[in-house]
């Protein structure tokens, strides 16, 4: 019989105290602040994973204020929970509607 320890365990999206591994995708303003077009963050909420773009990308607040969440392009709160391997995207107001 083979055993795993605790390291090799895959996360369990059920925790919702496990950190996990997401994609975020800037979009417009989110995109110039952050200076980039997409990264991997950790969190385990929208607000987590976005409250740690903001500490790499200080410029990033601003946006984030005003922005829309989507997740896995759903529009979400920034209390949802993610699950690993999920995909965050921030998109601020667009002018023009």
């Amino acid at each position: 019989m083979t055993s795993t320890t605790p390291a090799q365990q895959a996360p369990d999206d059920a925790d919702p105290t496990a950190v996990r591994a997401v994609t975020v995708r800037y979009w417009a303003a989110a995109r110039a602040a952050a200076g980039r077009d997409t990264e991997l963050l950790h969190g385990t909420t929208v607000g987590a994973v976005v409250d740690a773009a903001v500490a790499m990308h200080p410029e990033l607040e601003r946006v984030a204020r005003v922005a829309t969440f989507l997740l896995d392009g759903a529009k979400v709160g920034r209390d949802s929970a993610v699950a690993a391997g999920a995909t965050v995207e921030v998109l601020p107001p667009f002018a023009g509607g």
